[in-house]
């Protein structure tokens, strides 16, 4: 999941992003409501964190900006204000939840997972396709109930993947939703994390799932069809 982060101070927006990281989200940093906007224009992002008191552009008109462009991925707002006003203000903006300051980082991963839920593909927090199951609160995968040791970037790969499956994902899309800003896109560090997924996910069962379409992309599937799909 690629997520913005929209924090004036440095030293915050860093070790939250760090937290952010740790648990598996991509995640892209600026420090404006301007800024914000530029990036939200450009890029495609799974849920959005906004600081309310942001210098150029409060939160509150970078929210009703996003929502009057279309962009209707969800907003968390993260503020010091804790008047009931503020967070009215807030909601009517067009944000999906608010969380006041300080937080703990154990209940903004909850409210995220909870806004990322919303979505149909993440309606239930498991994720079945065969043999494998995703558990997208936990972030724990089993194929046949054994446990399978993933990497942050792992996960956040097949979970991406198995959000789509049965779809064939291109490589610009899986950079937009699992790396952030610092993402090469001349660099195969895609085929080199599919190649140890396949190692992890594939290579002990008969029945494989991940699948490469030439000149497409990838494509996780159950439903093997040998004239559509190079491994």
């Amino acid at each position: 999941m690629r997520i913005l982060l929209v924090e004036d101070e440095p030293d915050a927006a860093a070790i939250l992003a760090k937290g952010l990281r740790e648990n598996t989200f991509a995640v892209d940093v600026v420090h404006d409501g301007h800024a914000a906007m530029e990036r939200l224009c450009c890029n495609t992002y799974d849920l959005v964190l906004l600081d309310v008191l942001l210098p150029r552009m409060s939160g509150y008109k970078v929210c009703t900006a996003m929502r009057k462009q279309g962009i209707t991925c969800p907003v968390l707002m993260l503020t010091a204000l804790d008047a009931v006003s503020s967070r009215i203000e807030g909601l009517d903006s067009g944000a999906d939840d608010y969380l006041c300051k300080p937080f703990d980082l154990g209940e903004l991963l909850a409210r995220m997972r909870a806004l990322l839920r919303r979505r149909p593909a993440l309606l239930d927090p498991l994720l079945q396709l065969d043999n494998l199951v995703l558990d997208t609160s936990r972030h724990q995968a089993r194929r046949a109930n054994e446990l399978i040791d993933l990497t942050a970037r792992e996960y956040a790969l097949l979970e991406y993947l198995m959000m789509n499956p049965r779809k064939v994902i291109g490589r610009a899309e899986i950079s937009e939703h699992v790396w952030d800003e610092t993402y090469d896109p001349c660099s195969n560090l895609i085929e080199v994390y599919i190649q140890r997924l396949r190692r992890k996910i594939d290579q002990q069962h008969k029945t494989k799932l991940i699948h490469t379409r030439r000149g497409e992309g990838y494509l996780l599937t159950d439903e093997f069809d040998s004239g559509s799909p190079d491994d």
